[in-house]
């Protein structure tokens, strides 16, 4: 057989998926897993989002549609990003796909082989899985458990050389949740503007914010037009991930070769799934603030459970779905502590080093989970590592 393109060797993949169908293979065996791997929920997505889907179905909206989505959605996102944001993005300025493609489609739009792009160590993996496979250079900016896991602007800009192209940066941040404060994102801001760099302001997690912690993008300072793409979508905050919607806001000309490349690739995100969407961005909002005070009640439930286990030390996160806490304490590297809680209590998390060499020393926990299983898991971890 001939061999295959060069390109496929730089190929590593989320590893949260493959823990997942180690988790699936389990299950089908007759195992009970306690699943903490993915960040995923298991509450459905709001009824009226249901419904719209639905709906669209009926209407026959199930044919092609332009690339860089339908007008209602993309209006529904301007009016969502004028609302939370504070200012109104151009129709051009927006595209529709889904969220993690979209890291792909802006990397290779942006950067070259053999040229940089800087992001927080730990950090979402699809980051450093699509720079390895283009042969673009990681840059990593360790964030620290004593700061809160936010990132320090003066690191970040200690690392910027003249090949450097992007800066990607996540608030509230996965998996630590960290939040990003109002000076930090200005000084981000500043700092790519000084550079003249690219910023990939990833806020998926926008949503899922606590304690009256606030929402704070460098995106605000340039209004997406000249260096900013706010990474947004739906999986998160509206309990969507199957429905695989998401959406880009930046400079018009870029988010016109992005939605080309979306084109050439996947020609549109289905009709009947955007206007889900539409209901999302349109649908009471007091389901959603009561979605995520439950959410903030899981989040103190696992924190708390995680922090009875001698040598866990939970901090209480801001923002995000994640615990992310620190297992020193206990011996074992993240590794063998992951391996060990699935072996012995079966119990699914993800090892702090899937996000990056810091990440050592921690793991990571999706809580969006029913208050027993998260209960019921802790304590047989806590026997396990007796």
């Amino acid at each position: 057989m001939r061999p295959l393109s060069k390109l496929t060797n730089g190929l590593v993949g989320q590893p949260m998926l493959e823990i997942l169908t180690t988790v699936t293979a389990m299950e089908a065996a007759g195992t009970k897993v306690y699943r903490f791997e993915v960040g995923d929920s298991d509450f459905d997505a709001h009824p009226h989002i249901v419904d719209a889907t639905k709906a669209a179905l009926d209407a026959g909206h199930t044919r092609y549609v332009g690339s860089m989505g339908i007008e209602p959605l993309r209006q529904s996102i301007r009016g969502y990003i004028e609302r939370g944001w504070g200012f109104l993005p151009d129709l051009e300025q927006i595209v529709v796909a889904p969220s993690n493609s979209l890291i792909d489609f802006a990397v290779r739009c942006v950067a070259d082989p053999g040229d940089e792009v800087i992001f927080t160590d730990p950090g979402f993996p699809s980051y450093f899985a699509v720079t390895n496979y283009l042969g673009i250079r990681d840059v990593r900016v360790p964030v620290h458990e004593s700061n809160g896991f936010r990132i320090n602007p003066d690191d970040l800009e200690a690392r910027i050389t003249e090949k450097t192209r992007l800066l990607i940066v996540n608030t509230p941040q996965n998996p630590t949740g960290a939040v990003m404060t109002a000076d930090e994102a200005a000084r981000i801001a500043a700092i790519a503007k000084k550079h003249q760099l690219w910023v990939l302001s990833d806020e998926m997690y926008s949503e899922n914010l606590y304690d009256g912690a606030i929402h704070h993008s460098p995106a605000v300072f340039d209004q997406c037009r000249e260096q900013t793409i706010i990474l947004h979508g739906f999986s998160k905050g509206f309990s969507m991930s199957g429905w695989r919607l998401g959406y880009a806001v930046g400079p018009a000309a870029l988010m016109a070769k992005i939605g080309l490349m979306f084109n050439t690739i996947y020609t549109c995100v289905p009709p009947f799934i955007q206007y889900a969407g539409i209901s999302a961005l349109e649908g009471d909002r007091s389901l959603m603030r009561q979605r995520v005070e439950h959410y903030r009640q899981l989040r103190d439930v696992m924190v708390g459970a995680l922090n009875e286990i001698p040598g866990v030390s939970c901090p209480t996160p801001k923002g995000a779905i994640y615990a992310f806490p620190n297992i020193k304490g206990t011996g074992l590297s993240s590794q063998a502590f992951a391996k060990t809680v699935l072996e012995k209590a079966g119990v699914a998390t993800v090892p702090g080093t899937c996000f990056g060499p810091s990440g050592e020393g921690y793991v990571r926990f999706c809580y969006l989970r029913e208050e027993t299983l998260i209960r019921e898991a802790c304590a047989k971890m806590k026997l396990a590592l007796q």
